[in-house]
Order: structure tokens, then C-alpha cells, then sequence
């Protein structure tokens, strides 16, 4: 990983040093986690408004339910709600016969 210089003002180094010590955590690690805070609130942000936008076009928001109805039924997998199958990534290990190594 590298590591680039920012220049920041007197009070906000000071914030960020007063948050860091009553976090208990690195000044680095707490500028990492405010920016990747702020990049998931424009991303909603712009979500939403792109949502809105398409929801003034009642033909194209029309389209959208259709679709998404489409999606919904993909849902009748035949699996109970409660049920859950293996989680993405996971491995299943299969059974080996006994004997069979």
C-alpha cells in the first residue's frame, strides 16, 4: 500500500487526532474509513436521484416494475423462507465414501 501526503487544516488535524485517541484508533485508519463513508452516501445519493428521475417518467418506471416483477419471481426457488442455501464463496465439501481417500 502506499501512502501519499494531504494537507489538512490546523483544526481539523486537531479533530481527527481528538477522534482517533477516543476511538482508540490510528488518524490513518479513521480518514479511511470517513472517505469510504462518504463514498457509499453519494453513491445512495446519486441512486436515489437517478430513482426519482426515472420515477417522473411514467412509462419508463412502468418498465421498471415489469421487470423487477420478472426478477421477483426467481425468488420461487422452492426453498422456505427461513431456508438458506450455501453463502457465496463457501465450499461445499462432498462426502467421500469410506474407504475411497
Amino acid at each position: 500500500m502506499g501512502f501519499t501526503t494531504v494537507r489538512i487544516t490546523d483544526r481539523a488535524h486537531r479533530t481527527l487526532k481528538g477522534l482517533a485517541r477516543s476511538h482508540g484508533r490510528s488518524m490513518q485508519a479513521l480518514l479511511d474509513e470517513a472517505i469510504e463513508a462518504l463514498r457509499r452516501k453519494q453513491f445512495l445519493e446519486e441512486t436515489n436521484d437517478a430513482f426519482a428521475t426515472l420515477r417522473k417518467d411514467a412509462a419508463a418506471w412502468t418498465t421498471y416494475e415489469s421487470e423487477r416483477k420478472q426478477w421477483d419471481a426467481t425468488l420461487e426457488d422452492g426453498l422456505a423462507v427461513h431456508e438458506r442455501g450455501p453463502s457465496p464463496g463457501s465450499r461445499r465439501r462432498r462426502a467421500v465414501p469410506r474407504g475411497k481417500k
